[in-house]
C-alpha cells in the first residue's frame, strides 16, 4: 500500500501524507472510509507510531481526513464549494510551474498530454467537461 523511501531527505511523515493524499484523490480511499489505526499501520510499516500520528494530524489539518475520538480516522468528504482559496493557491503554483516548464523547453502539447493523463488517472477515464 505504501512505498516509503527511508533514505529520502523528505521526512517519513511527509511521504505518508503524500501517499494518503494520492489514495484519497484517486478515490482508492473513499469518503468516510476508515483509515488503518496508528498502531496497525506503524507495525505494518515498522515505523514509530508517533510518525503515523503526525501524518494523520497533518492530513486532518489539510482537510483530507477527520477523526472521531475512540473510533479512528476517516476520509473526509470533499467540500468542492469551500475550496476557492485553496484552488487560487494551486492556480498560482501551476502558473509558476508551467512558466518554468515552458521556459525550459517543454512544448504546449506535452503539457496538454500530461493534463490529459492526470485527468484519466483521477476520473478513471470518464468523459466529463468540467470547464
Amino acid at each position: 500500500m505504501f512505498d516509503l523511501d527511508l533514505r529520502s531527505r523528505q521526512p517519513i511523515y511527509e511521504q505518508l501524507v503524500e501517499k494518503f493524499k494520492e489514495l484519497i484523490i484517486s478515490e482508492v480511499l473513499k469518503p468516510d472510509e476508515q483509515l488503518p489505526s496508528v498502531r496497525t499501520l506503524a507495525s505494518q510499516l515498522t515505523i514509530n507510531p508517533n510518525t503515523i500520528q503526525k501524518a494523520y494530524r497533518e492530513l486532518e489539518r489539510q482537510g483530507y481526513i477527520y477523526s472521531i475520538p475512540g473510533k479512528g480516522n476517516f476520509v473526509a468528504r470533499v467540500a468542492r464549494k469551500g475550496n476557492a482559496e485553496k484552488l487560487a493557491r494551486l492556480r498560482e503554483e501551476l502558473v509558476k510551474i508551467l512558466s518554468e516548464a515552458i521556459y525550459l523547453g517543454m512544448k504546449k502539447e506535452e503539457i496538454i498530454k500530461i493534463i490529459s493523463e492526470v485527468d484519466v488517472l483521477i476520473t478513471g477515464g470518464e468523459k466529463n467537461d468540467r470547464s
